[in-house]
Order: C-alpha cells, then structure tokens, then sequence
C-alpha cells in the first residue's frame, strides 16, 4: 500500500497550478504563434502541465510505503527424556501419543521440538536415558531463544525431579505465553530404601586414614532392618572392608553413617556403600553406590645428615614429621651408610667439613639429581662449602665459633614460591641465625628468599637462596639457629604454624621434579562420569624440547578385564588430542606411543569411570513443581491421554495467533525515474509540436 504526502499545505497545490496557468499563458496567449489554434491550444496545455509539476516537486512530495509482515506463532514441545522418566512410564504408548500431538499442531501451528535430561537438545530422540535431569537449563534455553518471539505457548512434558540446575520454582523466565505441563512418572510413596548421598574427598595419601560420610533414606519401611556394607572392588572380586547393621525406626527414616577406612594400596580405589534389601521395593538400584578415591603414594624420605647433634635437626624433624607423608631418618658425618639415591631430600648441616668431606655422597647427588638443601654455620670452612655448590660464593668465614648475628628480611622480588603475608611480617621479629662472617655473592641462577639484617641495617647479603645447581634443585641457608625460630613461633602465637609453613614451601620447592618426559600423554579428569567422553591430549618434544607433532601417536586404553581399545591420535596445532567417547564403568590404564624417527616413546596413565545413579534415587514424580510452573504462566497440567485435548484448548484459549507487523518506508518522489521522463515526454512534445508548426 502507498500513498503520497507533502511537507507543505495540500492548498500549494493550486499555487503551483496557478504558475504553470501564468507561465503558459505568458508564452501563448496573444504571442503570434504558428499554426492553427487547436495547436496552440495543445503546446500551451502541455506547457502548463510541465510547470505545474516541476512547481510541485518544489513542494518535496514523499511517497509513502506501507509493508505488513506476518510472523507466525510458534509452538515449543519440550520431552524430559531422562532415566527416571523411563523407569515409571510406557515409553511405547506415551511416545507415540507425544508424536501424534506434535504431528497435530504442526498443522497449524510452526513447532519446535526439544528434548533435555543431562542436555538440551532441539529435535532429539525418545530415548529416556539421560543420567541427569536439568530442568533450569532448558527453561533457560526456551526462554533465551523464544522469549521475544511470537510464542504461542510451551508444552513440557517431565515428571518433575531435577538433579542439576536450579529450582524453576524459584527463577522468574522471560516465557511471555502459557506453559502447559504434562505430568509423567507416579507420585505415589511407596516403600524404598536407598544410599541418599555419599560424601568422600576424591584424594587421600597412602596409609592415612579419610572418612566416608553415607546418608540412608527409606520410606514406608517402619520396623525393617537392613545391613550396611563398604566393600573395595577390584578385578579380583570384592573385598568387604566394613559391615553394621542399621534398624529402621519409622515411616521416614534417614540417618548418616560415618565409616572411617584406610588407605593401604596406592592408585585409584573404587569403593562400594550398599544395602541389603528389605522387601518389596520399589527399586533395588538405589540401594547401593560406587565411589572412586584415587589414593596417592606421596611420601617422602627425607635425610638430615649432620655433622654432630643439634637443635636444629630435632627442629626440621619436628617440623617435617606434621606432614603425614614425610618419612624422616637422622645420620651423622660418614657413617652414614644408605643410598641417596632412595631419598627425596637430602638435608647437609654443618657439613661437609675438612674432616667429613662427603665426596661420594655429594657425589651421588648430583648424579642421582636428589635435591639438597644445606646450612651452614661459622664454622664451616668457605672454600669446602664453595665447591660443594655453585649457588652461592662465600669469601671468608672459616673456622670461627662466633660468627654474626643476621635477622631474615624476605626479598620482596622473590616469586618461585609465596610465603603467607603474615609470615613475612613475622620473619624480621623472629631470633637472629649465626652467620659466618666475610661476603656472600650469589651467582646468576640463585634467587634469593632471604637478605641478612646485620644489627640495624639490611644487607644485600643473602641468608637464603634457593636455585638449580649441577643438574638438581638445591637450597643454601648461610646460618644456623632454626631451632630458636620455632620456640619463638610458639611463645609469640601458640603454635608452630609459621615455622613449619617456612619450613614446608622450603621443602615442597626443592623437591618438586621437572617434568622432563619428550612424550606426555594426560587425561582431562581422574574420574569420569559414564556419560561424559573420555578426553585426552599428548604433547611430543623433539631433542630441542620443542613442540612437534609429525609422527602419528597411538593410544591403547585397557579396561575391566583386560578389554583393550585402540586409538590413534588426531594432530592439533601444536600437539595431539583424542575424544575416547564414553566408556563402562570400571578402572582403566592407557598406554601412549610415538615413534620420533629415533625411538619408541612411551606414556603411561590411570583414570576412572564412575556410574551416575542420580535418576535412580529419586523416582517419585513431582507434579507439584509442574502445576506452579503451569500456574504462573497462564497454562494447565495434562497427564498422558489428555495430550488429544491440547489442541483445543489452544484454539479456545485465542492467544495462538499470528501478528502483524506494519513497517512504514517514504522514499521523495524527486528521486523518481518515472517523474523524470514525464517531464521529458511534457516539453519533448511540446518542443517538437512548435517545431512541426515552425516556430522554432
């Protein structure tokens, strides 16, 4: 539709004709002109209508547009395709009376079709069994997607249990159209005992102890007894490590069972909590629950070798025995007669000395890359501590039984591991160490932890510096008195946390190895969820330690008794990525491979896949969360065999309809090509009219 306006008064309109009226009259009216009068008559009509339009287009005529679109309504059929669903409802019939209802609208309606459990999904398959249900997610979805859309109404289709995601009683979506709930699954309570929940920390350390934390749950079961058993599984069979017996004193029974175990084999442990039945039932699948704990082996064999007794070293044990996985063994000058080699840390006080030299020891050390930590004191010969390492250089010091008084000033640029704020504040107040007098230059590849503050004035001398020296990490602490810093920890705050946390990140830093492997393979996660894929990444250095990716990587991952899957890699930028898709629960170990063109390059692993039970605990449908929602938003709650009235309802509800909307375009007239050639066609034919006549 169009129509045509003007920025002026319509009344212009006569003024314009007015001037082409004068200027025809002008030019033709009793000027001699040729030929007859009817031909005049015919030049000055065609001159009068040139003038007045060429008057009017001064008048910026628009042309106005009117264009209507129409937007169809849209119809959202959302099905909860979860396990729960499944395990309460016939799928068969329920599925195909879904799809004859969507089949229905489609008629006359423009219709959307979602399906959600663990995901959303547009268009997905009846399955029903997701491992999860989210409804928030997909209530979240519509609304993103449809919200500001012609949406004629929401069709959801659940039984109401979530186990992810938020409350939707509890989110306001922007859903500007009726919400229509179709109520699956039973409502009714009936008898049933189940492992609720399980709390465990993923990671425990050899030969601790951790705590597993079971709640049991059971309905209608008043007067039952049931057994709780922990088992371990493993490839061998079930090992019971736990049994109590649990009587249940009501219709609505919970109670939360503490079971302490230890942890006494290294690697990743799956544990079972279960349940013997009661009876009758409602479901046996619940009734008990796997969970995986992956077990580290992180001990530590710590040396403090020293050259005699000293507080110093009951100080370090002390210290380092909090942490429940150092092992910590005192020796004594050359008698000691162990292999380094079988020790993380090597702690050297007060040696080696013109009498103690330790030459194999040390010497071991660097062969064996055993980090080393050493400390000193006035009495340790320069030029002896010098050659044993090239962190530090010492000119002077010697043989003096006094030395000088040095209190610790951290070094605020030093970042290769972090002190606590407070324990930086607190060092400067804690007992100076006897430091050997002379100077002390750190080489390039030392960082320094500690500066000495001699009386009152802070030094550049370093008192602390940590560094790889000759092939290991190695740290030189140039003065001794430790044990005063722990007495005085405890005098000033009640504990020795501060000292201990020095002690710690000492120990920790040197101790951590480099990664030195050319071919890594890594898993996204320990454990996994079974319906989760399985994900994997490998990196593969060349003699240069640079990144490459040219030889093909394999993969073998075995499973519970001994299934093998073979995998290649795929190549990325850089690196390598595999997607091993989901797996069967159990326990597995995977075995990369490359070849480099020189040697064959191996790189081993473990993880887990644990089973999600969660649609399993829970099978009580909650049509009550379906009616609120329905409520809030304009609709009803359905059950199945009422989904053949929908329809209905929505043709008597008339608020699915289309809409309509009008968008206005104005475009001047002046910008015509028409409007052009007519003036054209006007005066051409005037002109050729005086020209046939002779008047030009």
């Amino acid at each position: 539709m169009q129509d045509l306006t003007f920025e002026y008064p319509i009344w212009y309109l006569a003024l314009c004709g007015l001037s082409g009226l004068a200027v025809s009259l002008l030019l033709y009216y009793r000027a001699p002109t040729p030929g007859p009068r009817p031909l005049v008559w015919g030049m000055a009509f065609l001159r009068f209508l040139g003038y007045s339009l060429l008057a009017a287009l001064l008048l910026a005529p628009l042309l106005r547009f009117v264009r209507t679109d129409r937007e169809e309504p849209v119809i959202v059929m959302v099905q909860d395709v979860s396990e729960s669903v499944g395990l309460e409802t016939d799928t068969t019939a329920y599925a195909a009376e879904w799809t004859a209802l969507r089949d229905q609208l489609a008629q006359r309606y423009r219709v959307v079709d979602y399906t959600f459990g663990a995901t959303v999904r547009e268009a997905g398959p009846l399955t029903f069994g997701d491992k999860k249900t989210n409804l928030d997610a997909v209530l979240t979805e519509v609304g993103d997607l449809y919200g500001t859309q012609n949406l004629g109404a929401v069709v959801l289709a659940s039984d109401g249990i979530y186990n992810e995601g938020s409350n939707p009683a509890y989110r306001n979506y922007p859903l500007r159209a009726p919400v229509y709930t179709v109520g699956l699954g039973d409502t009714t309570r009936r008898r049933d005992l189940l492992v609720s929940r399980v709390f465990h920390n993923r990671i425990a350390y050899l030969n601790d102890r951790f705590s597993i934390q079971v709640d049991l749950s059971a309905r209608n079961a008043a007067a039952a007894g049931t057994t709780l058993t922990v088992s371990r599984v493993g490839e061998s069979g079930n090992t019971v490590l736990h049994t109590e017996r649990v009587n249940i004193d009501g219709p609505d029974f919970f109670t939360t069972r503490e079971i302490i175990l230890d942890a006494d084999r290294p690697g990743m442990q799956r544990y079972r909590i279960a349940v013997s039945s009661i009876g009758n039932e409602v479901s046996a699948a619940n009734n008990q629950r796997d969970i995986f704990v992956d077990v580290l082996d992180a001990r530590q064999k710590i040396l403090l070798l020293a050259a005699a007794p000293h507080p110093d070293l009951s100080a370090l044990r002390q210290s380092l025995a909090s942490g429940q996985n150092n092992e910590v063994e005192i020796a004594y000058g050359n008698r000691f007669t162990g292999r380094v080699a079988d020790f993380d840390l090597v702690v050297i006080h007060q040696l080696p000395t013109a009498v103690t030299r330790l030459s194999s020891l040390l010497a071991g050390t660097e062969e064996e890359k055993v980090p080393t930590l050493f400390i000193t004191g006035p009495s340790l010969p320069s030029p002896i501590l010098n050659a044993a390492q090239d962190l530090v250089n010492v000119q002077g010091g010697g043989a003096q039984v006094q030395g000088n008084e040095a209190t610790a000033i951290f070094n605020p640029t030093f970042n290769s591991f972090t002190l606590s704020e407070e324990l930086r504040r607190g060092l400067p107040l804690f007992p100076p160490l006897s430091v050997p007098f002379g100077r002390f230059v750190p080489s390039p590849a030392a960082s320094v932890v500690l500066r000495q503050r001699i009386g009152r004035v802070d030094t550049e001398f370093p008192l602390l510096v940590v560094g790889e020296s000759r092939g290991r990490r190695t740290g030189v602490l140039l003065g001794s008195g430790l044990w005063q810093w722990r007495l005085f920890d405890y005098l000033e705050n009640g504990n020795h946390s501060r000292f201990d946390e020095f002690v710690g990140q000492l120990t920790q830093y040197l101790t951590v190895q480099e990664d030195k492997r050319r071919f890594r393979v890594s898993v996204a996660e320990n454990i996994f969820d079974e319906n989760e894929p399985v994900q994997f990444d490998a990196e593969l250095y060349n003699s240069s330690y640079e990144l490459v990716n040219g030889p093909e990587a394999t993969l073998v991952v075995t499973g519970p008794e001994g299934r093998e899957y073979n995998y290649a890699f795929t190549r990325t930028a850089t690196a390598y990525s595999l997607n091993a898709g989901r797996l069967p629960v159990g326990n597995y170990r995977y075995r990369g491979t490359v070849n480099d063109g020189t040697e064959n390059l191996v790189s081993e692993g473990r993880f887990s896949v644990q089973s999600v039970e969660l649609e399993r605990f829970a099978l009580e449908a909650d049509h009550g969360l379906l009616r609120q929602l329905s409520d809030r938003y304009g609709g009803a709650l359905l059950f199945p065999g009422q989904l053949t009235e929908l329809p209905a309802r929505l043709e008597a509800d008339g608020s699915v309809k289309p809409i309509l909307f009008e968008t206005i375009n104005t475009r001047s007239v002046v910008n015509l090509k028409g409007i052009f050639f007519l003036l054209l066609a006007l005066f051409a034919a005037e002109w050729g009219m005086r020209r046939w006549a002779g008047g030009y």
